[in-house]
């Protein structure tokens, strides 16, 4: 018999150390406010993962540690039972996290002053790397079309020359976009036509909703698979995002011998002991874990869309077609950045993402997370109805 997991049950997590509530008076000012912001959801971490963990623990010596034979392997099966990806074994390498492996990539792969392209609105670190890093950034702007997100491949055209690197997030977030293979096999042409090596940031991957499906970047075309660099991470999924457990995967040859020979020069590619049993455990034993939040998540994004067209129809809820974060667009309630922010943090008592951080495109949006028990979302909309009605 499947066990059922309890996603409703409530965890405090003030005082944990936790970023999403412990920063809430660094960051918005007071702490008397929800968090629904930084993209972690508030379910307890599945037990078959703490259990790996509890064994290790109970062995008093933490020396140098070989990786389990199992741990590469569960990667594998993972993607190939889930995506449809064969990896090979020597394909794969631990990072120490997912955007730490994008800074990587462009500090080995390109110099200051190097262009890179990013899709905004988009996660805010592409952009803030870039620039942190003495790159430049180049936009290649999405368009909202009918509630959906759409590249725009004539602009791309018009920027890409003498570029160097494009950053991709796949899905997409903040807009849940679960892109299609032929939207991926274009972009994977024009990419390889301009000499621009592709990072796939593909760490909500295994979070597609509604039965869509999720496409790797370096399966859609033999173009993707000799230019691209992936990321991903069970850290989304399985709640684990403390527990640094990201992977690259490098198909082509060349690449891979150039980036990871420089990973295993600076001993940057050897995981802890806990991010591979954690890593290993997940994919061995969470896909029934998986699944059952999946069809939470996918309950309480039905009810914040169906709450907000009922009780607060200025706000338009963006659908995610992956992943726990809804991308509302608040434009028709025609406040300014500043008005915006104080309706959510100081009337509605709620901590968001704002669209402005994403880049052109995402201003009047903000980012809900949602992954969390569905009495925290009613509270939170209940909180929001009542301070948009008071406008």
């Amino acid at each position: 018999m499947e066990k059922k997991y309890d996603f409703d049950k409530i965890i405090e997590r003030r005082g944990s150390g936790a970023v999403k509530t412990d920063a809430l008076k660094f960051l918005y000012g007071r702490e008397d406010i929800m968090p629904m912001w930084v993209a972690d959801m508030d379910f307890e971490t599945p037990d078959f993962i703490l259990d790996a963990l509890k064994i290790r623990l109970e062995h008093p010596i933490f020396g140098y540690t070989r990786n389990s034979p199992g741990y590469k392997k569960s990667i594998v099966e993972w993607n190939k039972n889930l995506h449809g990806w064969d990896l090979k074994n020597d394909w794969i390498a631990f990072i120490p996290g997912v955007v730490k492996g994008i800074a990587m990539v462009m500090n080995y792969f390109t110099k200051p002053g190097d262009k890179v392209i990013i899709q905004p609105p988009v996660y805010h670190p592409f952009r803030i790397t870039t620039e942190k890093n003495g790159r430049t950034v180049v936009n290649n702007q999405l368009k909202l079309v009918a509630g959906q997100y759409q590249m725009d491949f004539e602009q791309l055209e018009s920027v890409i020359k003498g570029c160097k690197l494009f950053i991709l997030s796949n899905p997409h977030n903040p807009g849940g976009r679960v892109w299609r293979k032929e939207t991926l096999a274009h972009l994977a042409e024009i990419c390889y036509k301009n000499n621009v090596l592709v990072i796939s940031d593909e760490i909500h991957s295994d979070m597609a909703l509604y039965g869509n499906r999720h496409t790797p970047f370096a399966t859609v075309s033999d173009e993707a698979r000799r230019n691209s660099i992936t990321f991903a991470a069970p850290s989304k999924t399985f709640n684990i995002a403390g527990i640094v457990s990201s992977y690259a995967v490098i198909p082509d040859d060349k690449l891979r011998h150039e980036f990871y020979s420089w990973l295993e020069a600076n001993e940057l590619s050897d995981p802890s002991i806990f991010s591979a049993i954690a890593a290993e455990a997940a994919f061995t034993y969470g896909y029934e874990w998986m699944k059952q939040m999946l069809a939470y998540i996918e309950k309480n994004v039905n009810y914040v869309a169906d709450f907000i067209d009922e009780n607060i129809p200025t706000i338009k809820v963006i659908k995610p077609e992956a992943s726990f974060l809804v991308w509302l667009d608040c434009r028709e309630l025609d406040l300014n950045h500043e008005q915006l922010v104080s309706l959510f943090v100081n009337d509605a008592r709620l901590a968001l993402n704002d669209g402005e951080m994403f880049g052109p495109g995402g201003e009047g949006f903000m980012r809900m997370n949602i992954g969390t028990p569905m009495s925290n979302i009613k509270l939170a909309l209940g909180q929001l109805k009542e301070a948009v009605d008071k406008l």
